[in-house]
């Protein structure tokens, strides 16, 4: 009993350090409301999607956060964004 419990420890860290070393698959966009106008980022990784039909991506996905705050800076800063 002694060795499986070794055995299933060691598996699982294993299996932690492998899951730990993968990268993450994130990747982002900024939709517009069409009704409203408001740009917003979405994790394109979620499992949710935006709920009603009336948006748009208006950007490209992009990997990080980060680079979705600064395309959606650029969406604003051409006024195609309210907020």
């Amino acid at each position: 009993m002694r060795r499986f419990s070794v055995a299933c420890a060691a598996l699982g860290l294993a299996a932690t350090a492998l899951i730990a070393t993968s990268p993450a698959q994130a990747s982002f966009k900024v939709i517009r409301w069409d009704t409203t106008g408001v740009c917003q980022i979405w994790d394109n990784a979620s499992t949710i999607k935006p709920f009603g039909t009336d948006y748009k991506a208006v950007t490209k996905s992009v990997a990080t956060f980060n680079e979705a705050l600064v395309a959606k800076d650029r969406v604003f800063a051409a006024a195609k964004c309210s907020i």
